[in-house]
């Protein structure tokens, strides 16, 4: 995450700066160019702002690049102004299509981000899948869920409870709410509530225990990451019933 936040950084800057340099190297062409060519590679530059960056970024960066075509581009030149109305239609759609543009180019970026997540949490389901087969008590597997728990929904600690339903805390439901009582806490605009949340866990339709959520302060784990919390429960489960089932047999 860390990453994608210095990223954005520097695209915002970029946004401001990027533009200028282009006009800039544009500048000595500006007597054989016409002002629509020097439009469009500086729709380019915000596209490429766009893609690297964030919406603020591909913003700022289509207000820039519209602003230095009319300071270079457009005469009176050096000033921000402009005489003819031919070029004040194509300072418009310079900036209405930059805009236009870097929103495409955002959504892009957050599509690739989204699946390189969807990736990772695969990952998970299916490295706790594994665990459930292979391992001999579903004690391991209870581990490695907890563990998985805390880094996925970003607590400060998780615990297993066996067979008890002590209390009415907090719960994260199968389709990824969180109840308090009998009303949906919002998670995206409040965060997880700061007592423990109870996550169940069932296996071949029996109740075996839960996993008690402690939250960190502020923690706001997306629906996605919520409901992949809630798989990992379930093969905690299955590793239970696969246990009863052999101690049965």
């Amino acid at each position: 995450m860390g990453r994608y936040l210095n990223r954005d950084r520097a695209a915002i800057a970029a946004g401001l700066v990027a533009p200028l340099a282009a006009a800039a190297v544009l500048l000595p062409l500006r007597a054989s160019w016409s002002n629509t060519d020097a439009a469009l590679v500086l729709v380019v530059v915000v596209v490429g702002v766009a893609a690297s960056g964030n919406r603020t970024a591909g913003a700022l960066a289509a207000l820039s690049a519209a602003a230095w075509f009319d300071f270079f581009f457009t005469r009176p030149y050096e000033r921000f102004t402009i005489a003819s109305s031919a070029d004040v239609k194509t300072a418009v759609l310079l900036l209405v299509v930059g805009l236009a543009v870097s929103q495409l180019a955002v959504r892009a970026r957050r599509l690739q981000v989204i699946a390189i997540t969807d990736a990772g949490y695969l990952a998970q389901i299916h490295g706790a899948a594994e665990l459930t087969q292979s391992a001999r008590a579903a004690e391991t597997v209870v581990d490695h869920v907890t563990a998985q728990l805390i880094d996925l929904l970003d607590l400060k600690g998780c615990r297993f409870e066996y067979g008890s339903l002590l209390g009415h805390p907090p719960r994260l439901e199968p389709d990824g709410t969180v109840m308090v009582g009998d009303h949906r806490w919002d998670v995206e605009r409040a965060g997880l509530p700061a007592d423990e949340i109870e996550l169940r866990t069932f296996g071949n339709g029996q109740f075996y225990g839960r996993f008690m959520l402690q939250p960190k302060t502020g923690s706001k784990p997306s629906l996605q990451a919520r409901l992949v919390a809630v798989t990992l429960a379930d093969q905690a489960g299955r590793a239970f019933g696969a246990s009863s089932a052999a101690r049965g047999s």
